[in-house]
């Protein structure tokens, strides 16, 4: 269902993309505010939403398939929610939850060797870097370690969404994504530093 392009930093789709389905949208009838507010929401956030799920996954296919998934549901709605960018994360993040249940269920169903065939990492390629291959396992590591909402916080703020944006898709009080953001820094911080001290 999602797009399979080459990973780049911005996403698998090429700046200017239309939204899914075509060139052109028809929307719903007699609606051309509706379409033309998301064509430019999604011009807008495809991108940097799929960069958030691409890190918060580790997974460029997956994060492709539930960005597309959270726009398709917007176009379906018909209407643009309060907060139309908290309201896609909202949809993206649940999409994710949903599929990584999918994949553990479906890995427990697999026997241990065929797990691993399947879910193993890529060959890096020649051209990559030793260090560079190294960093990222650490961070992803590190990642992994801190709680959903500290990485969510984390990769939201990393790709600028307002906290206003945040605080809704997150259910949290604006007042406290600030306070909660730079002690999710702290906590990355430290496991970085404690993962590097380690190696």
């Amino acid at each position: 269902m999602g797009s399979r392009g080459s990973r780049d930093n911005r996403g698998p789709m090429a700046a200017g993309a239309r939204p899914p389905g075509g060139a052109s949208i028809p929307g719903p009838i007699g609606d051309r505010s509706f379409t033309e507010h998301y064509v430019q929401l999604f011009n807008g956030n495809f991108h940097r939403l799929w960069r958030v799920m691409d890190r918060l996954s580790g997974e460029p296919e997956l994060a492709a398939d539930v960005v597309q998934e959270a726009f398709i549901k917007l176009y379906q709605r018909g209407s643009m929610p309060d907060a139309p960018e908290s309201w896609l994360i909202t949809v993206a993040m649940n999409r994710f939850r949903n599929a990584r249940s999918s994949q553990a269920r479906r890995l427990r169903l697999l026997t241990p060797g065929r797990a691993e065939g399947l879910h193993s990492d890529p060959a890096p390629s020649p051209g990559e870097a030793a260090d560079s291959q190294a960093t990222r396992r650490r961070v992803r590591t590190v990642l992994d370690q801190m709680s959903e909402r500290e990485r969510q916080l984390l990769l939201l703020q990393a790709e600028g969404y307002r906290y206003r944006d945040i605080a809704l898709a997150l259910e949290l009080n604006v007042n406290s994504v600030g306070v909660l953001i730079q002690r999710a820094k702290r906590a990355f911080r430290d496991l970085y530093e404690r993962a590097h001290d380690a190696s």
